[in-house]
């Protein structure tokens, strides 16, 4: 097959849209040698976005209409503003590599720079006509004046699909357009017209993938069809568009700030419609993976409800300056058109009993109320609270479906649903579930020094799962931020453990977040605290056993480490868990250090028994405790004859006992006290009998017959 000249088009979808004023070329790019490519005439444009084959990456600039060439620019500066894996939309340009739609202003010409392979490049021009921003704006109870789809003139002919529902919303995922920011407001209809014909025309998928879009002017726009107030599942987050809404700012906000009109319009619409879904905005949750390249199907993802979209895949999408602001943006969405119900739940069905859950943003009286399918009181409860709480007993009832109602006031969004026989259908559960799931987490030790030393390189978890489920492990910062992915894996119920090596960490103070997924669909996530610390190395106590009885043998206990940086260090001596003594406390230098005690204490002298030695060291950053056990023996052990039996002897505790005759020696390990037998074979008919203990304590020699 011959390639394409550069005169050659592919037209697709030439023919604007009745009453939509958009045109979308594609043109198939010929590849030569080079690695910069002349894009040759072009029709006229203002917004463009680029497909390739290949592992490679591509780039372009454009020249605007009257003359200057743009800045060179990223063709897939968002990754990952995709379909879910496996749906129907995600099918239609497999094996390609899809680019954003680049609002550039009016142009006329295209260059491309290509890295590693690429081997086919294609390229779709689309050409939207601004129009008169409309002065008839819809507004829902609640929401900020919202430019519908006949508002903007959205294209209904070329959506390839009915909508898709999700039965919640969980999340709010907000991203920016990344194309140019200076545009003007009638301009921002014809961004919105010319993304939709690129997500059809080019990308192939049903719709505008964004539920939401908003201008730099505050403008709020009505994306994907299907209903404002249905939960419907867009194509902006791949893996995470069941169960989400994305929201997308229109141009790019990694260098320039969000105006003040943008940021007004974006907390009030994602107020209101969180408020329809019930969401704190400022809580947390674990969001199940459907699959993307950072995250694989079925992986336990920590969100907060209110999220970036960085935090679902990699990408800087949406931008520095907007994601530093989302954690502001979250207070101010919760402080608006309050008062709220969050997390409302129904769970259970009739012939059980069933319980009605919810949480107010302040205590305000609520009632729950239960009908049969004619509108007839079933059962209601009531109370005055922040909290919701209320448990029907339905064990005695038809088994039949009922409706409910959960309310707390004109002022606040109510809750519909039904239970049945069944199944529930209902708003869904609050992000984490019962703790019957997942409980008992924790680490031992709690400090991790992983310096190769054999002490405390690694910190065991353990967890309780109530039954088999997908169990998820990432580590995060102290401010819960994912730093990796330890391992997803199905386990089965019961307690289970893994081993935590800090070898590839820094020091500093981390979460371990596990995460649970039942195959009922609830979640559970609880994390512990670990602190990985390499100021301490090599703690040892020489000897195992010591003798302070100033006999000149093993009287001294030494206390052997590494500092790696100065440090306030406290040696106690623990019996049983409690104090024993204090030899030492004070500051130290870094370096190798070697602390001599003799076993004296400010109580009188060490007695006797098995102890442990904890040592603490203190930094700027952490306290790091590791205990190393020692035994005290000061008596020596006694050796005795056995009446009747000359060459069988007995020995008061577990001792060396060294056997001298006719010039040779014969040692023995007698590992507790009792009798032993001298061995005959190889020794003179009288021998001398020594016995030392681990302490170093010598017994009354014995001789043999």
């Amino acid at each position: 097959m011959k390639r394409l000249s550069l005169g050659l088009l592919l037209v697709l979808w030439a023919t604007p849209a009745a009453g939509a004023g958009v045109t979308l070329v594609s043109r198939d790019v010929p590849l030569g040698n080079g690695r910069l490519l002349s894009g040759g005439p072009t029709p006229a444009f203002n917004m463009v976005g680029l497909h390739w084959q290949g592992d490679g990456s591509v780039s372009f600039r454009t020249r605007a209409a009257d003359g200057p060439w743009s800045r060179w620019r990223a063709a897939m500066p968002e990754a990952e503003d995709q379909p879910d894996r496996r749906s129907v939309e995600s099918r239609t340009r497999r094996g390609w590599r899809v680019g954003n739609p680049y609002w550039t202003g009016d142009a006329d010409g295209i260059q491309y720079r290509l890295r590693g392979t690429v081997r086919r490049l294609r390229a779709q021009f689309v050409s939207s006509t601004a129009t008169a921003v409309p002065s008839r704006q819809i507004s829902l109870a609640g929401s900020p004046g919202l430019i519908s789809r006949v508002g903007w003139d959205a294209d209904e002919r070329i959506r390839r699909g009915p909508p898709l529902y999700a039965s919640a919303v969980r999340v709010a995922v907000v991203h920016h357009t990344a194309g140019a920011n200076g545009y003007s407001r009638a301009q921002s209809t014809a961004i919105v017209r010319g993304i939709q014909a690129y997500h059809v025309k080019s990308n192939g998928w049903n719709d505008i993938g964004y539920n939401f879009l908003v201008d730099r002017f505050g403008q709020v726009f009505e994306g994907r069809y299907g209903g404002v107030e249905r939960n419907v599942v867009g194509a902006h987050a791949e893996g995470f568009n069941t169960g989400s809404v994305g929201v997308a700012l229109i141009g790019n906000y990694a260098g320039a700030a969000v105006s003040s009109a943008a940021l007004t319009s974006l907390s009030r619409l994602l107020a209101w419609r969180l408020d329809v879904a019930h969401v704190d905005p400022r809580t947390t949750l674990t969001f199940l993976s459907r699959g993307n390249p950072r995250y694989p199907a079925s992986v336990p993802v920590f969100l907060r409800a209110l999220s970036g979209h960085r935090d679902t895949g990699f990408t800087d999408c949406p931008g520095n300056l907007l994601y530093g602001r989302l954690a502001e943006i979250a207070g101010i969405v919760s402080a608006t058109g309050l008062p709220k119900l969050y997390a409302p739940s129904a769970r259970g069905t009739a012939g059980q009993r069933v319980r009605f859950t919810g949480r107010l943003s302040t205590a305000l009286p609520w009632t729950v109320t239960v009908t049969d399918a004619l509108g007839k009181p079933v059962a209601s409860g009531s109370g005055v609270s922040a909290r919701i709480d209320w448990t029907w007993d339905a064990t005695k009832v038809a088994r039949k479906v009922y409706r409910y109602a959960i309310e707390a006031g004109p002022s606040v969004r109510p809750v519909r649903g039904t239970v049945g026989e069944q199944t529930i259908v209902s708003p869904p559960p609050p992000p984490t579930v019962s703790t019957a799931l997942l409980s008992a987490v924790s680490a031992s030790p709690t400090t991790v020094t992983p310096n190769g030393d054999g002490t405390t390189d690694t910190t065991t978890v353990t967890y309780t799962l109530a039954a088999p489920a997908q169990v998820t492990v990432h580590v995060a910062d102290e401010a819960g931020r994912i730093l990796s992915t330890l391992f997803s894996e199905r386990r089965d119920g019961g307690k289970r453990s893994f081993r935590f090596t800090a070898e590839a960490i820094p020091d500093g103070i981390y979460k371990i977040m596990v995460s649970a997924t039942g195959d009922d669909g609830q979640q559970l996530s609880v994390s512990v605290r670990v602190i990985v610390s390499r100021v301490l190395r090599g703690f040892s106590v020489a000897p195992a056993a010591f003798s302070p009885n100033s006999d000149g043998r093993r009287d001294e206990l030494a206390l052997t480490f590494e500092l790696l940086g100065p440090a306030e260090v406290k040696l106690r001596v623990l019996k049983a868990g409690k104090w024993a003594a204090s030899p030492f406390t004070g500051a130290l230098p870094a370096g190798p250090q070697k602390l001599l005690w003799d076993g004296r204490r400010s109580a009188g002298r060490l007695l006797d028994g098995r102890y442990t030695a904890a040592i603490t060291v203190t930094d700027a950053l952490s306290s790091v405790t590791q205990e190393l056990p020692f035994t005290a023996d000061t008596i020596a052990p006694k050796l005795g004859r056995i009446a009747g039996a000359a060459w069988r002897l007995r020995i008061s505790e577990p001792a060396t006992v060294t056997i001298v005759s006719g010039g040779r020696r014969i040692t023995l390990d007698v590992k507790a006290a009792g009798v032993f037998l001298v061995p005959r074979r190889g020794v003179s008919p009288r021998a001398r009998v020594y016995a030392r203990d681990a302490a170093g304590n010598a017994a009354k020699p014995l001789s043999v017959p």
